[in-house]
Parts: structure tokens; sequence; C-alpha cells
């Protein structure tokens, strides 16, 4: 099997269902209008409701969804075969991915750019919503603190990646003054900063740099933790204009011309696939594919993640409504394209199904290793970049798309903070709100040891937590959909699929933790499966009351979407 028609086939039905599907999605189910007011202009502050174009805000929701889950996850799954991958990417992102993002985006602008867990509370009720709270600040935790040690490992395993990394914070801040200061032409800066950004891997490559193996008897990895969450605080903090937008935004660019570079790559050297179509020979305790797979790829097919950040900061900034279908359901499909190329990069970059098979000897062998060691193999056999220079493209791809996603994480874990209070009857500014966020997940990161190993501890449960958050975000929709009396199927058939393979899981991961003894995983894992449970048996009430309650309007004119009547 030659890994361009993996390619062909796999664009051709992203873009496809970019150019027919979502348009229907917009016309006919969310009915997105060029007229309609949005929360970015009627709420405007300059420091998280801000009036944003649609590409720069692209760049924002991109590279915040994605991280490097993109590239691990399909990375992992491949060990079933590249059939199940290839197909699961391809369809959960032309079917699911694409219209979750745009619906929960969508959604949230409609109601003043409140999160999903406010929605939640507003269309089934308060205790609906407060057990949708606990999962989304689980959630948030999850990531926060793993991707604060995945960003540390790539610094200290690919040395290269650590100018370029940081030196984009630099570029980013530059970026945002030009474009919002000085209204330089968005073009001509775009060009400037992904130029800059480049230049800076070249150097990066030339000059690696590394921390002491200890500082102060903290090991290097865990003084890298301290500075991204010094870092992570004062970014959560600052207006979305003046880093974080911009940082996302030339780092979309970059990342996507990273892409094309890879893609470029498998255009040349059109390589065979070494590994199994359906992979039989799997290493000893590699769990069953069914439910596995829909859960160890989230980023790339559907991922709860995402509705968090696309009502928690995107629909903050949204210029038009009609703009959701570009910032949401494209913002999917870059994702996906990012997960097709892991896919062709981790099954097509090495010789040999022998070659292949040394790196997938064990289940979770897999991973950004392979990613960068595949991925750089083609890109220096096709486009004659020097390995070494390949390898520090792509790892600093996957620093950036993780260093994005946690800069979101702890903005979007303070603005979670700053609901709950209000909802115990009191307000916290901003900074403790993101004291408390920060000092969560640090906490979490340095409880097993000054290595920062912590960060790891609950991430087992990352894959079906986020994918419960997806199906329970889809439940908002269609309960939404239902009181305004538009087609519901778009989103339950999906909501359907997602809710059970991860329930399924999620019990599987019961009887694991069981059988390891691990009693605080098998703790949390309890709660999340209750609480998720409790709020789809909740939405489907809700359903049901709202196809009894009359028919809600919305208004272009409404600045903020009228509530049904019988809510919960």
């Amino acid at each position: 099997m030659n890994s361009l028609a993996l390619v062909i086939v796999g664009l051709a039905m992203m873009l496809t269902g970019y150019a027919l599907y979502s348009r229907f999605l917009g016309a006919k189910i969310y009915r997105l209008s060029e007229s309609y007011l949005t929360p970015a202009h009627t709420m405007e502050d300059g420091v998280d409701y801000v009036p944003t174009n649609k590409y720069v805000l692209w760049g924002h929701h991109f590279t915040s969804v994605a991280g490097a889950a993109p590239i691990i996850g399909p990375a992992v799954a491949v060990i079933w075969g590249w059939v199940p991958a290839f197909l699961w990417v391809t369809l959960g992102t032309v079917f699911f991915a694409g219209m979750h993002d745009l619906g929960a985006l969508w959604a949230s602008q409609r109601h003043r750019g409140q999160s999903i867990g406010t929605l939640s509370g507003r269309y089934i009720g308060a205790r609906g919503r407060n057990l949708f709270l606990v999962v989304i600040f689980l959630l948030l935790l999850m990531v926060n603190a793993a991707f604060a040690v995945v960003i540390a490992n790539l610094l200290i395993s690919t040395p290269t990646a650590v100018i370029p990394t940081w030196g984009a914070i630099v570029v980013a801040v530059l970026i945002g003054q030009a474009i919002y200061r000085l209204k330089w032409n968005l073009p001509i800066v775009s060009v400037v900063g992904v130029t800059a950004l480049y230049a800076l891997m070249i150097i990066g490559d030339r000059v690696p740099l590394a921390l002491p193996e200890t500082v102060l008897g903290i090991p290097d990895r865990g003084i890298w933790i301290i500075i991204l969450f010094a870092y992570a605080f004062a970014a959560s903090m600052l207006p979305v204009w003046v880093l974080l937008q911009p940082r996302d935004y030339i780092n979309g660019l970059q990342l996507f011309v990273g892409l094309l570079i890879l893609y470029a790559s498998f255009l040349i050297t059109r390589p065979d696939v070494a590994a199994p179509a359906f992979n039989a020979d799997v290493p000893d305790g590699t769990p069953s594919i069914f439910p596995l797979l829909f859960v160890t790829i989230a980023c790339g097919a559907i991922s709860g993640f995402h509705g968090i950040v696309s009502s928690g900061t995107s629909s903050k900034q949204l210029d038009k409504e009609t703009d959701a279908r570009f910032v949401g359901y494209f913002g999917s499909v870059g994702e996906g394209l990012l997960a097709l190329g892991t896919i062709v990069a981790t099954t097509s970059g090495f010789k040999t199904l022998a070659n292949w098979q040394e790196i997938y000897h064990e289940w979770n062998a897999g991973g950004v290793g392979a990613f960068v060691q595949g991925g750089g193999s083609l890109i220096n056999e096709g486009l004659g970049i020097p390995t070494s220079l390949s390898a520090t493209i792509l790892a600093t791809m996957a620093v950036l798309f993780a260093a994005t996603t946690m800069d979101s994480g702890v903005r979007l874990q303070r603005l979670v903070v700053e609901e709950m209070a209000e909802l115990l009857g009191f307000k916290l500014s901003g900074v403790v709100a993101t004291i408390i966020a920060v000092g969560c997940a640090f906490g979490l990161t340095f409880s097993t040891g000054l290595d920062g190993s912590g960060g790891m501890l609950i991430w087992p449960l990352f894959g079906t937590t986020n994918q419960l958050m997806a199906g329970l975000t889809l439940s908002i929709l269609v309960v939404i959909l239902t009181h305004l009396r538009r087609p519901t199927w778009p989103v339950l058939i999906p909501l359907c699929v997602v809710t059970v393979m991860s329930l399924w899981a999620a019990v599987l991961q019961l009887r694991t933790l069981w059988a390891a003894q691990n009693w605080l995983l098998l703790v949390i894992d309890v709660i999340i499966i209750i609480a998720a449970v409790w709020v789809i048996v909740e939405s489907f009430t809700a359903i049901g009351r709202a196809r009894r309650s009359p028919q809600v309007q919305w208004s272009d004119s409404d600045t903020d979407a009228p509530a049904p009547v019988h809510a919960g």
C-alpha cells in the first residue's frame, strides 16, 4: 500500500467535509447569521472579549485545541493497524469533530460567550451544571499538569527546540503589537513572523541549549516545569491580544507550514506503508481495539477539550457568527490533517515491517518519538533537509502545539474557577482564580517528587474523561436544537457513538485500576463516570421536556438567547 493514496483520500474527505457538510451545518442546523452581533462586540472589554480577524482567531483555536494529542493518539493507535486509525481520523473529523467544535462555538456565542458548563445549568438544571463543572475542572487539571511534563521532556530530549520554543514568545508579542497597535498589514506581518520562527529553528539546531542536570537539588525537568507554570500564570492574565492571540496565530501558520513540509515529503518520497493494515500480532498487554481506539485517538477525531476552548475563549473573540464555520469546523480539519500526517509518518517512515515492529514492540511504545523519528526520516529523504534540522522542526511543532494548549488551558481553568466561585456566592479576582488554577496543577505535578512525575499521575484517565466531555457537550447541543425545533440527527448520532464508547472504556478501566490496586485513580474514575452518567440522564430528560415545551425563537437582535421556559 502506497502512503500517497492515504494522503489523497484523507485530504479529499476532510476538504469535502468542510466545503459541503460544514456548509449544511451552518445553514440548516446552526443557521449562522451575518447580521447577528456577537459578544465580542456587545461585551468588548479588551481582555477576554475582543473582536478578532477570523484568520487570527482560527490560529488561536487550531493551536489551542490541537496540542500534542493529535500526534500522540494516532502515533499510539496505529499499533492496531493503519486502517482503523485512518478511518476514525477521517470520518471523525468530518462528521464528529467539526460539528462538535462548530456547535459549541455557536451555542456559546449566542449566550454571551458563556462556557458549556454554564449552558448545562441553563438547559438541564443546577445538578447537571455542578457535575459538568467537576468533569471540566478535572479534565483541565489533567491537561495543564500533563502538558507541562510533556513540554519539559521534549525540551530535554531535543535541546535544539529550546531557542525556537522561547523565541516564539518574543515573536508573538511583537506580532500582537504590529497587528493591534501599529495596524500593520496582516499578510506582511504573517510572512515576517513565520520567517522569524523558522530562522529561530535554524539557530536552535546549531545552538542546542540544555539546563544543568540539577539546580538547587531540583532535576532539570522540574526546573523546566516551574518555568512553564510561571509563564502560563503570566500569559493567562494578559489581554488575549497581547500574547495568546498572536502566539497562537503565528504558531498556527508556522505549524501549517510544518504540515506542508511533511506532506510535501510524502508527495516526493511516496513511501510504502510498512505497518500492517490490521495488526493481529499486537504485543502482550495491548488492550482491545474496541473501545480503546475511540479514546486513544481523541484530538484528530473528536475531543471534549475542544468544546471547552470553543466556549471558553474562541466564542468571546468571534467577530461574525458566520466566521464560526471557518474557525470551528476548519480548525478541526487542521487538526485532522495533523493526525493524518502522524499516521503516515508513523506507518511509512520506517523502511520495513521489522523496523516498524522495533518501535512498536509494546503497547504505548509509539508517540511523539515515533512521529519525530519517522517524519524526520521522510523529510530528510524527500526534501534533503538534514536529519537533525528535520527532527528540530517536528519537535518544535510538537512543543509549540503543547505550549499553546497549556496557555489556553490555564486561562480556561481560571475562568472555570471564577464560575465555580460565583455558584458558591462569592466573586474571585482574576489573580486569585489564576493562583488557584496554577496551584492545583503545580501541586499535582510535584506531588510525587521534584522531578514533576506527578503531572502524569491522573493522565491515564484523560482519554475516557475527554471523550465523555465531548458526549456531554453534544448532549447540551441536542437539548438546544430540540428547543429550537431544528434537526438533531447530525448531533444525536455522534452523541450516542461517543457516549457508548467512552463509558465502555471507562468501565473497562475500572477493572484495570482495581487489579492494579490504584485506589486514587479508581476513585477519580468512579467520580467521573457517576458525574457523566448523571449529566447524560438529566440531558435526555431535558430533551423530553424540550419536545413537550413551546418552541423557543432566537432573534438576531437578542444579545443573549432566550432561555427555555422549562429548563429543569
